[in-house]
């Protein structure tokens, strides 16, 4: 299908202000209302905008708090600390408070919840949530490499496996520990993480430097 020229477009162009008013509006919602009584109309009330204007940019309830959601996870940075584990444990302290956030916690469960009977969900929450969050291991591998702190993986295929195990290792611990299990990830907890994670780290690169 091709797609038209700019100046053959029909309708407002979509607004940054507006999205980013909804989508603050979303996040007030979850704390206030919960999941269960969140709606569209709500939403475009607080944000003051129409709530055809919320329709024409999401499908439902269920993008909009991924968006919403999404958007939070998109302030972690890695800091340079000035080693891996330090990088790490300031990372996933990050994250670990974020995901402490209420707004956070009850859009994400929901959202997954919601996702195990939706393929279109789970494939949002991928591309909005987990592929966009990738960003933090390659960067710190990569400067991790430069240190010499790791080896260098010249093989695309298995440094893309070693991307996806290091992100569901990190991601899944805290999100169970955090959401699951509803134990603080401090930074004792940060700590002893990040040893283990790192050890099998060095595991690995040994196996590959002998095969």
């Amino acid at each position: 299908m091709q797609s038209r020229s700019p100046a053959s477009r029909t309708g407002r162009p979509r607004s940054a202000t507006a999205d980013a008013a909804i989508l603050a509006a979303t996040r007030e919602a979850l704390v206030e209302l919960g999941w269960s009584k969140l709606t569209l109309g709500d939403v475009a009330t607080r944000a003051g905008v129409a709530k055809t204007t919320l329709y024409r940019r999401w499908a439902g309830k269920n993008e909009l708090v991924v968006d919403a959601v999404a958007e939070l996870f998109d302030e972690l940075r890695l800091p340079d600390r000035g080693s891996l584990a330090a990088d790490i444990e300031g990372v996933v302290l990050q994250f670990a408070a974020i995901l402490a956030l209420p707004e956070a916690r009850s859009g994400l469960m929901a959202v997954v919840a919601e996702a195990t009977r939706d393929e279109a969900l789970r494939e949002r929450i991928r591309a909005s949530v987990v592929d966009r969050q990738k960003r933090l291991v390659l960067e710190g591998r990569a400067r991790a490499q430069e240190r010499g702190e790791l080896p260098p993986e010249p093989d695309p295929a298995s440094a893309a496996r070693t991307v996806d195990l290091i992100f569901d290792m990190v991601a899944g611990a805290v999100v169970h520990r955090t959401l699951v299990s509803a134990e603080p990830a401090d930074e004792e907890w940060v700590r002893g993480f990040t040893g283990v994670l790192l050890r099998g780290l060095a595991g690995e690169a040994a196996r590959s430097a002998d095969g």
